[in-house]
């Protein structure tokens, strides 16, 4: 991992260290859209083909209910049972309260929450199976009350599915399963075909063809929502004196494995021992059975050299870190300094395995440098808001003037007649 000293960098020169690996969108799109085109016109049966040509599993039918018995272990059930339970607490926290404004007398206006009513949720399982991704989508989903959720996962070799994921998806409530992956299964869900219900907004991370899938479908004629453009996971820890080097090491290497396209970030504070680090990192990585793709993504990763904790924290801002790590002495106090981040660990005993599984907190979240804009999926992500406005005799009166005078300037006649015509009615009428 290369080392730079943050005091004599330019703008210019963190400005692109802030960059991401560059993705050919161009390129990507024009392979992605002939498989969207495809599920459109053909269905069940592009995708059956497509998962063949793709993942070498055929299939003779595509999706299925959840089934009503699935075999695991008591350990992996009681694992489920506390990642499920606190995700579910943090979630419903989030529920809103029903807003009521008299904005003048005899004028209230209302903003109420509803549930989208169909969801799709995209859980990868290239490399690994990812169940958790699953709780982490469909709880706030369940929770919102979304009456339709569509879940879309790759099979396996012998066209089966992970019984874990399956547990997770009844654990949900999934109203049916996809048998699919890749820009395919995004397209089956936005467009839906035969046994696959078509839902209104799709969820999910993916690989760099499900996220083009999810963009190009986001602006067509298949009308649907996505929760945000996503990269390659990456992780940003900044580390004090204090910061013991093994726990740094096994936070780099815990996003580094994800995939040889993991970018991972240390801001080092003078006195952290990066000698330890290096030697923590080698004997870590000697450890782990995808040490050839840590290897990778430690290849593309670097280190920024700070005098404070401060100068970090306004490295880590500018960089918008899907994870971020403070291992820091009293890290909490630099809560309030964050302004760019998908979700913050605070302090030594924080790691970001537990935001990926089970304290609570969503691990969808922004990559790529979209935590300056977006925000990770929670709970608002599978609610929409709906304003009314109800008002009576004495308040349509007091706003009536302002009304008429601005649709006279905006030259919408229509506009000052419904206005006034109700008026002209109460004035006759007392």
């Amino acid at each position: 991992m290369k080392t730079y000293q943050y005091s004599v960098l330019t703008e210019k020169d963190i400005r692109k260290l802030c960059q991401r690996p560059r993705i050919d969108f161009t390129s990507i799109f024009g392979q992605v859209e002939p498989i969207l085109e495809n599920i459109r016109k053909n269905g069940d049966r592009g995708l059956i083909e497509l998962t063949e040509k793709f993942d070498g599993v055929h299939l003779n039918k595509i999706s299925e209910s959840v089934p009503a018995n699935i075999e695991i272990s008591d350990s992996v059930k009681e694992a489920f049972k506390i990642a499920y339970q606190n995700i579910y607490n943090f979630h419903l926290a989030q529920l809103p309260n029903d807003l009521v404004v008299e904005t003048m007398n005899g004028v209230v206006c209302k903003r109420l929450a509803r549930p989208i009513e169909r969801v799709g949720l995209y859980v990868p399982g290239g490399s690994a199976i990812l169940p958790s991704t699953a709780l982490m989508l469909g709880i706030p989903a369940k929770i919102a009350g979304c009456k339709e959720i569509v879940l879309a996962t790759p099979p396996r070799k012998d066209g089966t599915l992970a019984p874990e994921v399956l547990y997770a998806a009844k654990l949900i409530g999934a109203t049916r399963i996809v048998k699919a992956g890749g820009a395919q299964a995004i397209a089956a869900m936005a467009y839906g075909t035969e046994s696959i219900p078509k839902v209104d907004k799709i969820l999910g991370p993916g690989n760099q063809y499900v996220t083009a899938a999810k963009m190009m479908l986001q602006n067509s004629e298949a009308n649907i929502s996505i929760d945000m453009p996503a990269g390659p996971s990456e992780v940003l820890v900044i580390a004090d004196e204090q910061a013991d080097a093994s726990f740094v090491a096994a936070d780099l290497l815990s996003q580094a494995e994800h995939g040889p396209d993991s970018q991972v970030v240390l801001a080092s504070v003078n006195g952290f021992d990066l000698d330890a680090l290096k030697k923590e990192l080698a004997k870590q990585t000697g450890e782990l059975p995808r040490a050839s793709i840590v290897k990778k993504s430690l290849s593309k990763s670097f280190i920024v050299a700070c005098d404070s904790v401060d100068e970090a924290v306004q490295f880590s801002n500018s960089y918008a870190p899907e994870h971020l790590i403070i291992n820091v002495e009293n890290a909490a106090s630099y809560t309030d300094k964050i302004s760019n981040a998908g979700s913050v660990f605070l302090g030594p005993w924080s790691p970001e395995s537990v935001g990926d599984y089970a304290s609570g907190t969503n691990h969808t979240l922004p990559t790529y440098g979209y935590a300056r804009i977006f925000s990770g999926v929670s709970l608002d992500s599978f609610l929409k808001y709906v304003t009314f406005q109800e008002l009576n005799e004495e308040g349509l009166q007091a706003i009536a003037s302002s009304v008429m005078t601005l649709a006279e300037i905006e030259q919408l006649q229509a506009h000052k007649m419904a206005v006034k015509i109700r008026v002209d009615n109460i004035n006759d009428n007392n």
